[in-house]
């Protein structure tokens, strides 16, 4: 049988009203400051959040950023064009094939070099395995904030597929540094192409059993949907660009926009979003790794012949290794290169390329000579996380690594 307590009206009223406080008026609460990260693992990296908290309801939020700078554009100015090369690999390390493509293409377009159309269709399939590989590390860890163990299990079986690959063309599986200005290190090696072919044929099906686990979890959608939500004016004024721009809505892709290296020759559809929330963003990225099966597919059947590399620049591209050992002008050739850098014309170019994170530029101002003058990087994470202060007010601290999650950035391209 249950007990009732009963309590004297003067009683309830003390229990109600707080010491201090008058009876009628509102409770004053303060709000707390609470530092996430740098060293957090849900951060992805160095990022530290400033927050300022209401209970749990975040009412400020402002990214701390700055701890991984190591001076990468001043490093430029002090070193030949090709020297650069690995330094982009550190900046999306996710994606280190698809940095190099872009910068290339840039000090190339300075040159006013057009690279062979074998050296554009290898960087095109190098730059989308880059995308396939960068947006299952951002799929795994996704789901892994969310709770989603085994999807990130799956995601490294099948991106230590691509690092295999990776290593057999370049001889590096993480920091590639295969490209050069006017070309690449190396060609394919032979059977490489059918190889890449038989991962993409046996890719998809696993990426569909993959994404299955997550696109009608109830766990996950109650965690993403409407959560985080940019709407297509603030995703364009906030200077979003790549999936996190395309899931609010906006078909900005410059391979089909703005297509270098031969992508205007490939069929392919650019996947948007409708609410622009961490489940469109979610959605984007696995519809784009289908896209870019769907391109490397294409690049392979019609994988044109001919040289890698620029043979009609001879003070840009250093010559082959037999000629460098047989013959002496190939030798003053190659020594020079090395010594003093390709030889750029005076003058300036700004190349941006469709990365992964999202538009990745590099601004390039030459007086001539094998070394820059002045070298910019527009990093597409630190513009992506620009947007935090806005979408993270007003959310639960649960909800802010769920966002993180959804933009998936990298902090060596933000602080650079």
């Amino acid at each position: 049988m249950a007990t009732e307590f009963s309590f004297p009206d003067s009683a309830a009223k003390a229990a109600k009203v707080p010491a201090g406080l008058v009876e009628g008026t509102e409770f004053q609460t303060e709000k707390m400051s609470l530092s996430m990260g740098p060293s957090h693992p849900s951060t992805h990296g160095v990022l530290r959040l400033q927050m300022e908290l209401d209970g749990e309801i975040l009412t400020k939020c402002d990214p701390v950023l700055g701890y991984l700078h190591r001076g990468d554009e001043k490093i430029a100015e002090n070193m030949t064009y090709n020297q650069f090369v690995p330094y982009t690999d550190r900046l999306d390390y996710l994606a280190p094939l698809a940095n190099n493509m872009a910068y290339a293409i840039a000090v190339e377009r300075l040159a006013k070099l057009e690279v062979p159309a074998r050296c554009q269709a290898i960087r095109v399939i190098t730059a989308e395995m880059a995308r396939i590989s960068a947006h299952l590390m951002g799929l795994g860890a996704f789901g892994l904030d969310v709770g989603a163990w085994s999807v990130l299990l799956y995601s490294l079986h099948e991106r230590e597929k691509l690092y295999k690959l990776f290593e057999e063309l370049t001889g590096a599986r993480f920091t590639t540094s295969y490209t050069r200005i006017g070309g690449v290190t190396r060609d394919v090696p032979e059977g490489w192409l059918g190889r890449v072919n038989a991962f993409c044929d046996q890719f998809l099906p696993i990426l569909e059993e993959t994404l299955t686990l997550l696109t009608r979890n109830k766990i996950f959608m109650d965690r993403t949907v409407g959560i985080g939500v940019i709407s297509k004016a603030d995703a364009l004024a906030y200077g979003l660009t790549g999936p996190n721009l395309r899931g609010s809505g906006v078909p900005l892709d410059l391979r089909k926009d703005k297509p270098y290296s031969g992508y205007e020759q490939y069929e392919f559809d650019v996947p948007v979003g409708s609410k622009g929330d961490c489940y469109d963003r979610y959605l984007v990225r696995g519809e784009e790794m289908r896209q870019s099966v769907r391109i490397i597919k294409q690049v392979i059947a019609k994988f044109p012949d001919g040289p890698w590399y620029a043979t009609d620049a001879k003070r840009i591209f250093a010559p082959p290794k037999d000629k460098v050992l047989t013959s002496m002008e190939e030798l003053i050739q190659n020594f020079m290169i090395v010594t003093e850098g390709p030889q750029m014309p005076p003058g300036e170019v700004y190349f941006e390329a469709e990365n992964p994170k999202g538009i990745l530029g590099f601004y390039v101002v030459s007086k001539g000579g094998g070394v820059p003058w002045r070298l910019k990087i527009r990093s597409p994470s630190f513009c992506n996380l620009s947007i935090l202060p806005k979408i993270c007010t007003g959310c639960l601290i649960s909800d802010v690594v769920s966002i993180l999650g959804s933009l998936d950035f990298v902090m060596g391209e933000c602080d650079r």
